[in-house]
């Protein structure tokens, strides 16, 4: 039991710090990818803010994890 709480706990930090960056592509459009759906089957998907908005309510119903950076759009240098 000690060992599934702390392979959650290490997966919850690794959540924490995962950062998308300007290589991370839109699965869509090709555009800077925002959002990060994980997926059940162990894969993700990547979305600008548009896209993600887009599909963010069929896609709640079947991800594992929803990762949003779209506040970033709204960052001044």
């Amino acid at each position: 039991m000690q060992s599934v709480a702390a392979e959650n706990s290490t997966v919850s930090d690794l959540e924490n710090v995962y950062q998308l960056t300007a290589a991370d592509r839109c699965d869509s459009c090709g555009a800077q990818a925002y959002i990060r759906v994980d997926m059940p089957s162990g894969g993700e998907l990547l979305f600008c803010a548009h896209h993600g908005r887009k599909y963010q309510e069929k896609l709640s119903q079947v991800a594992t994890g929803w990762h949003d950076e779209s506040a970033k759009l709204n960052d001044r240098p």
